[in-house]
């Protein structure tokens, strides 16, 4: 059976340039039955059928002269929602798995003054999630985060290098051996709730780079609810986390 490397075949399937089909592999979009293409170079057979997912429209929630709040669609990175929407500068980051609400500044005075809320710990930050494990008890988890950015960021626990990271964790509900759980940061370190999670045996559903052994196309993380100056900004949750299948 004849093989070839799965950009090579997913370009000439779909009738796209190589570049742009690794790219799509790249950035998590690109299935082979429900199994997510993980390594563009991966040998595979030339007859393999692939399906692309691109990911929702982004939706607008809230704009005015100052600033614009967004529904990120999981599978788009943070920089890509700035890049799109002119004259915005992103006030925070999520991660490219996460959807749900992320907020951009529209002039300087703004941004300062928001970027100075989240410093100062001010923001507050909603979360919902499906972690591995039966989650009956409220939980609070304060351990320092140490983030090594070489190459992909990878953060660990770490009580002499790392910075102070705090997380609120309420369970909701429980579905199987799964249950969704409510969270709130008061800190924003790099991929808190993912090592906060993983380090109390409860990692994301999905999130293999930090103990998820369950198969999904996403990190099932959602940034639900964010208060900035006294304002809610709320994104309803996607299908994949209003319940897990």
């Amino acid at each position: 059976m004849a093989k070839e490397k799965a950009y090579k075949v997913l370009a000439e399937q779909k009738g796209l340039s190589n570049k742009k089909a690794k790219e799509l592999i790249d950035r998590g979009l690109v299935f082979v039955g429900d199994k997510q293409v993980k390594i563009a170079r991966a040998e595979l057979s030339t007859d393999t059928k692939f399906r692309i997912e691109y990911p929702e429209e982004i939706e607008i929630i809230y704009e005015d002269e100052d600033m614009v709040a967004v529904n990120k669609p999981a599978q788009v990175d943070s920089y890509d929602i700035q890049d799109a929407i002119e004259g915005a500068e992103l006030l925070h980051r999520l991660d490219r798995d996460t959807s749900g609400v992320l907020l951009l500044g529209r002039n300087e005075a703004f941004i300062k003054k928001a970027v100075n809320e989240f410093k100062n710990r001010r923001v507050k930050k909603e979360y919902v999630a499906w972690v591995e494990g039966v989650l009956c008890e409220p939980m609070e988890i304060d351990e320092p985060i140490h983030t090594v950015k070489k190459g992909k960021a990878f953060s660990l626990i770490d009580p002499v290098r790392g910075k102070k990271a705090h997380t609120l964790v309420k369970p909701e509900e429980v579905q199987g051996k799964k249950s969704k759980v409510h969270i709130e940061i008061t800190t924003g370190r790099t991929h808190q709730i993912r090592v906060h999670l993983a380090y109390v045996g409860y990692p994301i559903v999905g999130d293999a780079q930090y103990g998820s052994r369950t198969q999904s196309k996403r990190i099932l993380l959602h940034s639900a609810r964010i208060t900035l100056f006294d304002k809610i900004f709320e994104a309803p949750e996607p299908k994949d986390i209003v319940r897990y299948k």
